[in-house]
């Protein structure tokens, strides 16, 4: 089953582009361990929010990214700048572009 993960966070003001930088930083390894694709937005009406639709080999994939040196040190490193609000939707990819 591929796995989707779409989800928003929102950054203390004036936060959003570090957090941004930091869940960019290491986007183009993900390939490497089942990611198909990794897709950070700006939300247009709110400048503290960030959205990001993932598409994984399977939730277990994802799983365990969470559990990789760099994906740690990466949302200890952003964790600061969140204000705890978040938001998520975990899903079976149905189909379409990109998926």
């Amino acid at each position: 089953m591929t796995y989707s993960y779409l989800g928003t966070m929102r950054t203390m003001p004036g936060q959003r582009a570090a957090v941004v930088e930091i869940l960019l930083r290491s986007a183009d390894s993900l390939a490497d361990v089942g990611c198909r694709s990794y897709v950070v937005s700006l939300v247009d009406d709110d400048e503290d929010l960030i959205a990001v639709s993932e598409v994984w080999e399977s939730a277990a994939h994802h799983a365990a990214s969470l559990e990789l040196p760099a994906t740690r040190a990466a949302i200890a490193e952003a964790m600061p700048m969140l204000a705890g609000e978040f938001t998520s939707v975990e899903g079976e990819v149905a189909g379409g572009l990109g998926a």
